[in-house]
């Protein structure tokens, strides 16, 4: 996760006040995207899951993509 402008390869969408960037070709690979902010003893920071990660993609589970 980055934050950026967006560009003409972006899909875009809002979600609770918040705007999502992603190419395009990701998303049609990796959708459903769910974004999470999580807290454990280790820290805090938002979770990605998606269809890649239960395809066994290396994005979903703490990656930093």
């Amino acid at each position: 996760m980055a934050l950026d402008e967006p560009g003409k390869e972006d899909e875009v969408f809002e979600e609770k006040g918040t705007k999502f960037i992603i190419d395009k070709d990701v998303f049609n690979q990796a959708k459903p995207i769910n974004v999470d902010f999580i807290e454990t003893p280790q820290g805090a920071g938002f979770k990605l899951t998606s269809a890649l990660s239960a395809a066994g993609g290396a994005c979903g589970s703490g990656c930093s993509c």
